[in-house]
């Protein structure tokens, strides 16, 4: 599996996304980008450099559908376009998906604490979508399935990031394709996103993501290409590492509890001071990811009181 990398700015934090270019029995681009002008410049220069024009691109995989990834579909209007089915809505900027998306959000704010004055101006999902693409998947890759055009490179779905994530790891190499799952300076955040199944309620992202790192430690991996900063080696000490320090600032959330019943936001207000309202989304996804954690290895419960609020004390 010959992979040509290329980095590409964001607006974002985050600083510059990874895709990579591979060749196989099939010409595919993994993750594209925001849909920047000075995204498209890097993607276009970066495909050239691998030795190819954009138009020669034949798949476009994704690793997940978040705007950094997933932005410049539509510079490859000829291209097959695969990924987890939750990216397709995203892509086809899916107006009852959208409220959907918002009725959740408001649904989670207010039952986490957050004074109704505030939620509307808290749930932005369509400013998130200013930098998505608008080709829709013409083919959904699922947990196990192969990618067309290259044998061996298998998917794995490995959510908590994004409740679309794929990691694509190939049996011959043993190298991985890993998206945001791990990374080199940086843990992914566990963002709290609507699931897909409707049904299923809020789903525990911080837990789907420590399982999503358990089905990377059981792969045999030789080279890890990731969706931001370096390739990583050394697998399962990364994961020990990471893991510990998430279990660390677990331990102090709980400290930071002590004998009170907190909700969400009161419980982020004493984590992050400093920050909470200028981010509110992500810290709140921080905090509750550590309180379900609390709550899965039993140091803490939750409630709800009776206006519908989730309240959290130890146990």
């Amino acid at each position: 599996m010959s992979i040509y990398k290329i980095e590409i700015p964001t607006p974002y934090e985050v600083g510059d996304v990874n895709a990579f270019v591979v060749k196989g029995d099939a010409l595919t681009i993994f993750d594209v980008g925001p849909k920047t002008m000075e995204a498209y410049d890097a993607l276009k220069w970066g495909v050239r450099a691998a030795g190819f024009q954009l138009q020669d691109i034949e798949q476009v995989v994704l690793t997940h559908h978040h705007p950094d990834h997933a932005g410049w579909v539509d510079a490859f209007p000829y291209a097959e376009i695969l990924g987890h089915a939750y990216n397709d809505k995203w892509l086809r900027h899916d107006e009852e998906f959208l409220r959907y998306h918002e009725q959740f959000y408001s649904e989670r704010l207010f039952e986490h604490g957050v004074p109704q004055e505030y939620i509307q101006p808290s749930v932005h999902v369509r400013r998130e979508l200013e930098l998505v693409g608008e080709r829709p998947l013409t083919q959904i890759l699922n947990d196990g399935d192969e990618v067309p055009g290259h044998p061996g490179l298998q998917a794995f779905e490995t959510l908590g990031h994004a409740q679309s994530h794929l990691i694509f790891w190939d049996e011959k190499s043993h190298n991985v394709i890993g998206g945001d799952l791990l990374l080199e300076k940086i843990t992914p955040n566990p963002l709290i996103e609507p699931p897909l199944e409707r049904s299923l309620g809020r789903t525990k992202s911080l837990l789907q993501y420590n399982a999503s790192l358990e089905i990377l430690r059981q792969l045999p991996v030789k080279t890890m290409y990731t969706g931001h900063g370096a390739d990583l080696e050394d697998i399962p000490q990364l994961i020990d590492k990471r893991l510990e320090r998430q279990h660390q600032q677990s331990m102090k959330v709980y400290e930071l509890l002590g004998d009170d019943q907190l909700t969400v936001v009161q419980m982020t207000q004493r984590l992050y001071p400093s920050i909470f309202q200028r981010m509110l989304g992500l810290t709140l996804s921080k905090t509750l990811g550590h309180l379900d954690y609390l709550e899965a290895i039993n140091l803490v419960t939750s409630m709800k009181n009776d206006e519908g609020v989730y309240l959290f004390k130890r146990k």
